[in-house]
Parts: structure tokens; C-alpha cells; sequence
């Protein structure tokens, strides 16, 4: 008899739960519409964290021969690649925004550099010669926008020891303080080489920091 009633529970058990996934109420569909929703959300979340993450680092940059082969050889070369410090500031350290919002606009307007490359606009040395004062122009433009935003990651007046420093980069950045410039303004020629300089003012350039 037990066992009759044990197998007639689990029947009833069963088509409670079969006519519930038929016609849920509206109960039950809100919840699992917001369970759906919230595991949706972190699988989103998580997948387009990690793509991002995945693009933000030297070797997704370098990935590519345009920038292998022309302004990551000449960064190479520069303080910010070696020093005696040992800290390296990487491609994604001066050119991709730490702060979330910053970085996704940022991501979203590489988009244009991915169909520069389909396009092969730069994929010779001597394009991108041609084309090297433009580039430059516009990271010059965004970052006096940003008023060097990244640069400011590991540089700030405000942590500067004058006291350290030689008089001419007391006497530059002081002047830079007091008239409110910004990183960009003087240091056009840190990490890659300048372009032909004949519409840039070349006493806005140092090249050393």
C-alpha cells in the first residue's frame, strides 16, 4: 500500500511540475525570468571582461606589423622601455585608459584602427612615414584633451621633487604648473620618433623627462 502511495505522490509530483514548465504562473515566470536574466548578465559580463582584458596587453598591440615594426622598435629604445629602475611602461600604460568607461570608449574607437588595417592604410614602412605626423597628431590631440591622463598614472606635479630634478626640468616644469600645461605639451618625443616637425612648433618639444 505504501508503495502504491509513494508511486502516485511521485506521478502527481511529476505532472505538478510538467504542468508548471507547460503554464507557469506569473509568479514563477518573474523569477525565472530574473535568475535568467542575473546568470545571463554574468556570463555577459564575464565574457566581455575577458575580451577586453585579452586586448589590453603588449602582445595583442604588437600583434600586428604595423606597429611591431615601426613605433614599438623605436619604443624599444627609450627610456620607458629600459631603465634603471626597472619599470616599464607598456603600450597599453600610455595609449588605453584605466578608469572602466574611459577604456570601453577607447576600445570601442579602435574599432576604426582595425578597419585601417583591413584596409592596409599603413601596412608599409613608407605609408606609414606618410602618415606618421596624422598619427601623431591625433594622440597629441587626445591626450591634450585628457590632459595626459595616462601619462598621470606614474607622473604628477604634485609628487614631483623639484629638489631632485635638474634646473632645466625645475624651470619647465614649474613654468608647466604655474600656466596650467599639460604632460603633451612638452614631451611630444618620449616613447617613438618625432615626425617631420615643419607645422609643429619645435620649442613645444623635449625630448628627454
Amino acid at each position: 500500500m505504501s508503495n502504491n502511495n509513494s508511486e502516485e505522490c511521485n506521478d502527481k509530483m511529476i505532472c505538478r511540475l510538467w504542468q508548471l514548465l507547460k503554464v507557469p504562473s506569473a509568479k514563477y515566470s518573474l523569477g525565472i525570468l530574473l535568475v535568467a536574466g542575473f546568470v545571463s548578465g554574468i556570463i555577459f559580463w564575464g565574457g566581455f571582461n575577458t575580451a577586453m582584458e585579452m586586448t589590453n596587453n603588449e602582445e595583442f598591440c604588437i600583434s600586428c606589423h604595423e606597429m611591431k615594426d615601426n613605433v614599438y622598435q623605436e619604443y624599444k629604445q627609450t627610456i620607458h622601455y629600459s631603465n634603471r629602475t626597472g619599470v616599464r611602461a607598456t603600450c597599453p600604460d600610455c595609449h588605453v585608459p584605466k578608469e572602466w568607461q574611459h577604456k570601453v570608449v577607447r576600445k570601442i574607437q579602435a574599432s576604426n584602427e582595425l578597419l585601417h588595417k583591413a584596409l592596409g592604410t599603413i601596412n608599409t614602412r613608407e605609408k606609414f612615414e606618410a602618415k606618421r605626423l596624422q598619427l601623431a597628431n591625433n594622440v597629441w590631440e587626445v591626450m591634450k584633451k585628457t590632459d595626459s591622463r595616462e601619462c598621470r598614472n606614474c607622473h604628477n606635479f604634485e609628487f614631483m621633487d623639484f629638489g631632485e630634478q635638474g634646473r632645466r626640468a625645475v624651470n619647465q616644469h614649474s613654468t608647466a604648473l604655474d600656466e596650467g600645461k599639460t604632460c603633451i605639451d612638452c614631451h611630444k618625443g618620449i616613447a617613438h620618433e618625432l615626425p617631420d616637425m615643419h607645422e609643429v612648433d619645435p620649442t613645444a618639444v623635449v625630448g628627454d623627462i
